[in-house]
């Protein structure tokens, strides 16, 4: 345990996220589920808060007060080749799953950053880099251990209600300790980026190439479009610094990737192409996300229709004339991720996923929602994994009748509302 003040307790708090301050009464450095009994029951007994950090990617915002889990500590990784299956602990980080599945020709429906949570990431969803053609994470879920506001232990089989709302209802029905979930049979894929200059190629025709390329293309070939004004600063590579570069990002497990990407190749002159086969242990690769902590705030926004007219208007809202640095990276849903499943991920009927972030003072936050404004006629809804330090808003992370559903569950699993360090089924988060 750590207390402010304690020899440790910076460094225990402290997670990927830098933008948001965690300020707990009481950190619990869990080991194993016992421990995690042990906060809970404490938390309970003195109507605290709880609150669950792994890798502290996904932050709703600033806490003070209240409990705090971490689970670092339990990482521990079983594959069961002949299964298909791979058991993860609370802590463990999906590169640790994509290294253990690779002897065994078989990998984890993983995210596109190997330093994200395992369990974290699922609960919420779960959208990786192969996604249209298998789906959500959580939909290859076989059973989960959670402790519940009780203090009790359960393990959690498909089927049962409990099992339906942990996988998309977030950390808000209990503290999930393990996690089987199925592994697929991939060992290679065809995967990259084409990056062009923004300042030479107009961001808004590489969008509405890229909007018309995506209803070609089978169910199986995933995709997203990303724009990224790099600031002209010495720390950055040198072939960025000052650049406002747009990449599409593509992954297939097909031998077919050269000619379905063959059109993309047409729209311009590029900055670079990595797009090639490789093994499934580079596919962070695709993305490259950025590896070490930092500070943002985020939002998104599940689409009907990609209006690229309006994405326009929101390009150029977050593009380098904006006062502050934007990410902007718009993702092709559909395939397998449309598909019904026994879970609570909402919003299956969307096309497109726009997916926003930038600084975390006011004003920047403004802009954001601005830009996300530009197309709301055509949002069903938001992506919890894709809201980072907006715990105050609630509404659209799911649909009216999930949203009920669940409801019912926190009713009868954590009628206190425990667990409220989050992006809450009521709406009730502890934020400073």
């Amino acid at each position: 345990m750590f207390r402010p003040g304690d020899d440790g307790y910076e460094e225990e708090t402290a997670g990927f996220q830098t933008g948001f301050a965690q300020r707990p009464a009481v950190v619990f450095a869990a080991s194993s589920a016992d421990d995690v009994r042990a906060a809970v029951a404490y938390a309970a007994a003195e109507g605290l808060p709880v609150g669950v950090q792994a890798t502290g990617h996904g932050l709703p915002g600033s806490t003070e007060g209240g409990v705090l889990i971490t689970t670092k500590r339990m990482d521990r990784v079983t594959v069961d080749a002949g299964a298909r299956t791979v058991r993860v602990r609370a802590g463990v980080r999906w590169g640790q799953v994509v290294a253990a599945a690779e002897p065994y020709g078989l990998a984890p429906l993983n995210g596109s950053a190997p330093g994200v949570g395992a369990v974290s990431y699922t609960l919420g969803g779960g959208l990786g880099i192969l996604a249209r053609e298998f789906g959500y994470a959580a939909d290859h879920a076989r059973s989960l251990e959670v402790v519940t506001a009780d203090g009790r232990l359960r393990q959690v089989p498909p089927g049962s209600d409990l099992f339906w709302g942990l996988l998309g209802g977030g950390a808000n029905l209990g503290v999930v300790t393990e996690l089987e979930i199925g592994l697929v049979p991939v060992a290679r894929l065809y995967g990259g980026s084409l990056a062009f200059d923004g300042r030479e190629v107009d961001p808004a025709a590489v969008l509405r190439a890229y909007e018309r390329w995506t209803r070609t293309v089978p169910d199986g070939l995933t995709s997203s479009y990303a724009a990224v004004p790099y600031p002209d600063i010495p720390a950055m590579p040198p072939h960025l610094r000052g650049r406002y570069v747009i990449s599409v990002r593509v992954a297939h497990t097909g031998s077919d990737g050269d000619q379905l990407v063959a059109p993309l190749r047409e729209i311009g002159p590029v900055l670079s192409d990595s797009l090639r086969e490789m093994p499934y242990a580079e596919s962070h690769t695709i993305h490259s996300d950025p590896d070490f902590p930092h500070a943002y705030y985020g939002d998104s926004a599940v689409l009907s229709e990609l209006d690229v007219e309006a994405a326009g208007e929101l390009l150029s809202l977050t593009g380098p004339d904006a006062p502050s640095m934007y990410v902007v990276q718009i993702n092709h849903l559909g395939g397998a991720l449309a598909k019904e499943q026994p879970n609570a991920v909402p919003h299956r009927e969307g096309r497109f996923l726009v997916r926003v972030l930038g600084a975390v003072d006011d004003s920047a936050r403004a802009r954001l929602h601005k830009a996300l404004a530009t197309v709301e006629p055509w949002t069903t809804g938001r992506a919890l994994n894709f809201a980072f330090g907006a715990g105050e808003r609630t509404q659209g992370l799911y649909d009216p009748d999930t949203h009920k559903r669940l409801a019912g569950l926190k009713s009868a699993y954590d009628p206190a509302n425990l667990f409220r360090g989050n992006y809450g089924i009521g709406g009730r988060q502890v934020t400073a």
